[in-house]
């Protein structure tokens, strides 16, 4: 008769056998070793380190005013003409003296989603193609999600103009 076992029951192999896999211990000194003969950092050192009572396990919460498109915004626009426009704009709740409050709002909300800070500067030392643009200047004042702005664009190179469009309909669209 032949006797039948469950796969419950324990291997009957000796413990060196062939067939039989290293431990989980051998195979992480396994691993160690190759790794450091190749110079590749151990897979162990990949793992994040549990967080010390003074590190703060989350990120900090965000900030109520960075999660809420809100703000309100003076623009004075010169032409090349020389003409002087001004406007003010209210988001959240919309509001304001600009043609087109519902789509000032929306770009400048378009622009902060993509992690760019509409208003800053373009960077000292960027590489710009040499278009010129025109004459025309905008100053935009006023507080954006609880930070001051108090930004001035132009149309003098390729970067410029590219920040001005960013902003149409916050600022006159004057691509033609």
């Amino acid at each position: 008769m032949s006797q039948v076992t469950s796969a419950a029951a324990p291997s009957r192999l000796p413990s060196r056998h062939p067939y039989r896999l290293p431990s989980r211990r051998l195979l992480l000194v396994a691993g160690l070793v190759l790794a450091s003969l190749s110079g590749v950092a151990p897979v162990s050192a990949a793992v994040p380190a549990i967080p010390s009572a003074s590190s703060p396990a989350l990120p900090p919460p965000v900030r109520l005013e960075d999660r809420v498109v809100s703000g309100r915004l003076d623009v004075v626009v010169e032409d090349a003409d020389g003409r002087v426009t001004s406007y003010d704009v209210s988001c959240a709740p919309d509001g304001g003296s600009h043609p087109d409050v519902r789509g000032a709002c929306a770009a400048v909300e378009r622009e902060m989603a993509t992690g760019r800070d509409p208003f800053t500067a373009v960077a000292a030392g960027s590489a710009c193609t040499m278009v010129y643009g025109g004459t025309a200047t905008a100053h935009v004042t006023g507080t954006w999600s609880g930070r001051r702005v108090d930004a001035r664009f132009d149309r003098t190179n390729g970067c410029e103009i590219d920040r001005w469009n960013r902003l149409v309909p916050l600022l006159p669209d004057l691509r033609g």
